[in-house]
């Protein structure tokens, strides 16, 4: 395991932990965001240093293999014309051209393993960073459902605690207040009622004792021998 993909092994295991204890977690989530796509701006120049680099090597190693091959022509040219010496001398540089030849391959080659590595941590860099947005759109979004629904709870509330007026009980209470002013014009009507029936009935009974009185005049005159 590479020391970068340790560290992006720290890194992702520490926000797991910080989620947890968080009271705002897309806060830290831009902010692990924020941190992944400054590792990957700088992962992405650091793969195109190596890509260079690896296409230097590479140069040298081919042109160490040119020249060896070179040597090699010149050593069987030098031979054939019964230039032993000078054979010996290409050899001689053939020789060091191989050595320099195997030195820039193995660098090359290390180079271009290293790239390749390189080239997948930015890959799962790049899929983490992606995965990362995509859960905190989602994580937004539920806070955002969230705040909502508290200043929603909190509007209930206040309008409870402050006497806020609900359509059931308003209309209620209007129904209560129009029944005690209905009950309340019912009982003068009953009560205005009552005292014209007992004007009523006591001038009848006034009248029947003056009749009955003057009956019982009337009767004592005739007695008294007076006659209409």
């Amino acid at each position: 395991m590479s020391i970068m993909r340790r560290v992006r092994d720290i890194t992702v295991a520490n926000l797991n932990e910080r989620l947890e204890k968080a009271e705002d977690p897309v806060r830290l989530i831009d902010q692990f965001l924020w941190s992944t796509r400054e590792e990957i701006i700088q992962a992405e120049r650091l793969h195109q240093q190596y890509l260079g680099h690896s296409n230097h090597l590479k140069a040298q190693w081919l042109q160490a293999e040119q020249q060896k091959e070179k040597r090699e022509q010149q050593a069987l040219t030098a031979l054939k014309a019964g230039e032993e010496q000078l054979a010996r001398i290409a050899l001689h540089e053939k020789t060091t051209s191989e050595e320099r030849s195997n030195q820039y391959r193995q660098l090359y080659e290390q180079s271009r393993q290293n790239t390749m590595d390189l080239e997948d941590q930015l890959r799962e860099m790049r899929s983490e960073y992606q995965l990362v947005y995509d859960k905190r759109e989602y994580y937004a979004a539920r806070m955002e459902s969230l705040r909502l629904q508290q200043r929603m709870n909190a509007r209930y509330t206040e309008g409870g605690q402050a006497g806020g007026i609900q359509p059931g009980s308003m209309f209620r209470r209007l129904e209560d207040r129009i029944g005690d002013m209905e009950m309340e014009a019912k009982s003068l009507h009953d009560l205005r009622r009552m005292g014209k029936e007992f004007i009523t009935e006591a001038g009848n009974q006034v009248q029947s004792v003056i009749e009955r009185e003057l009956q019982q005049l009337k009767k004592k005159l005739e007695k008294e021998g007076w006659s209409s």
